[in-house]
């Protein structure tokens, strides 16, 4: 074999060497693990007009360990120039920098569950919901104040809080304020059903009225299945003409949610809430209504009983009473089990 022949087949070795390097350096770019193996959290937050670089450092911080491979192979696949979605993304152990960047370009995000319970005022349901959504409290409050925006939706500042029915909801991390509030509208609208509509009218009330009745009863009672007849109390009362005389739209009134017993000067506080002092509905609702209140509500038992009083046995369940004398009656029995309990 020649000298030459000999050194061209040296190079050639050289170059393939060379060109397998180069090859298994890009393929471990592109393919091999760039994500940490351990993560102290596993979602990465893209806030809305982020550019590419704040990404960059997003990941830097906290998920990838080698930031010059990602934007490397982020570059070859044009992620660099690319339009940033937004959004809250699950970033698993391990990934490769494709795979990661397959996913940001995706937008494919893992959606939050946003639960309603029982919050008692519009800023309650800005404290919890802002904990996940990208809109903050103050932004989502702005929204439940905003007259005009909630015109748009037929509500305002006062009965804004019927837009809400407690359930669990499903948001992606990006969501704006408005948009939260145009998702309640809808699911609300979704609940409002020809059916429950029809129940409303025959009692002849708005749904936003039965959605007032019924956080009233929702404070009144935990108990499911006592619910129809408390709703049935009520609704005697306002057909004829009798203040609701209900206690937990004084605790209300006064803003004092911790109020155990409501004693004969929380009965004087002036406000149209305070159902001891005005008849009729207050102006909006006390509070988050359960659909089971509100149903209780639409399906409320048809009876005589005009009074209720807590049972004196801590079940949480009440004693109803057709008379006053009778409700008197019920009341000493609590009154005496509750000096029993030194309260």
């Amino acid at each position: 074999m020649s000298k030459w022949i000999k050194k061209a087949a040296l190079i050639f070795i050289a170059v393939g060497a060379v060109a397998a390097f180069l090859g298994y350096d890009a393929y471990q770019k592109i393919y091999g693990a760039n994500v940490l193996d351990k993560l102290e959290d596993n979602y990465l937050y893209i806030p809305t007009n982020s550019n590419y670089q704040d990404v960059v450092n997003l990941l830097n911080n906290n998920f990838i360990k080698d930031t010059e491979s990602f934007e490397w192979v982020a570059q070859k696949m044009k992620y660099d120039k690319a339009t940033i979605r937004a959004g809250r993304y699950k970033i698993n152990p391990n990934m490769s920098n494709r795979a990661l960047i397959s996913l940001l370009r995706s937008g494919k995000q893992t959606p939050v569950r946003v639960v309603l319970i029982n919050e008692r005022l519009p800023e309650n349901i800005a404290g919890k919901v802002s904990k996940y959504i990208e809109a903050d409290s103050l932004e989502l409050i702005n929204i439940f104040k905003d007259k005009s925006f909630l015109a748009e939706f037929k509500y305002n500042r006062e009965d804004v809080m019927t837009a809400f029915i407690p359930n669990t909801y499903e948001f992606y991390w990006n969501t704006s304020a408005k948009s939260f509030f145009k998702k309640m509208v809808k699911e609300n609208n979704r609940f409002w059903n020809e059916e429950r509509k029809a129940k409303a009218a025959k009692l002849k009330l708005s749904q936003k009225e039965v959605y007032t009745l019924a956080s009233i009863v929702e404070r009144e009672t935990n108990y499911n299945p006592e619910k129809r007849r408390v709703a049935g109390v009520y609704l005697n009362r306002l057909k004829k003409g009798m203040k609701l005389e209900a206690d937990p739209t004084v605790v209300f009134a006064l803003k004092n949610f911790g109020l155990r017993r409501i004693l004969n000067k929380h009965l004087e506080f002036d406000s149209p809430y305070n159902t001891y002092m005005y008849a009729g509905l207050p102006p909006g609702p006390i509070s988050l209504s359960s659909i089971a209140s509100l149903d209780g509500v639409l399906n409320a038992e048809k009876h005589n009983y005009l009074f209720f009083c807590a049972k004196p046995d801590n079940s949480g369940t009440h004693a109803f009473a057709k008379t006053y004398n009778q409700h008197l009656a019920n009341a000493r029995k609590y009154h005496r089990y509750l000096r029993s309990i030194g309260r």
